[in-house]
């Protein structure tokens, strides 16, 4: 008899509020992966005011969906204000950081799909 493997992140066939599925930690940033497939992830990620992520680089595109708040995120160097509402593109291979302006919520997606771009050592 086969059962039904237990997932971790987002429940299946189940409604919630993206906003309220993470919360903040004072001082922190706080992640809590919802989707997790070998073809690619989806993460949530709640940053305290001035908290952020430092610079690196993925091998694979990423796309942020901003889900409230405003961040400074800078890619290949230039500056992006992003707020509530909004997205961006990370290019695979591109360096990228991400510092929190006021308490700010947002939707990674990464997919898997092509050649990774070559990582600098």
């Amino acid at each position: 008899m086969n059962h039904p493997q237990k997932t971790k992140g987002l429940p299946g066939a189940q409604v919630v509020g993206v906003v309220d599925y993470i919360q903040y930690q004072a001082g922190a940033v706080v992640s809590r992966e919802i989707v997790k497939q070998p073809t690619g992830n989806v993460t949530l990620f709640a940053f305290d005011a001035d908290e952020g992520l430092s610079e690196h680089t993925a091998p694979f595109d990423a796309l942020v969906q901003v889900l409230e708040g405003d961040a400074d995120i800078m890619v290949a160097g230039q500056s992006h204000k992003v707020s509530g509402g909004e997205m961006i593109l990370l290019p695979a291979g591109q360096p990228h950081a991400v510092k929190a302006i006021s308490r700010f919520k947002m939707m990674l997606t990464m997919i898997r799909l092509q050649t990774p771009a070559p990582t600098k050592a």
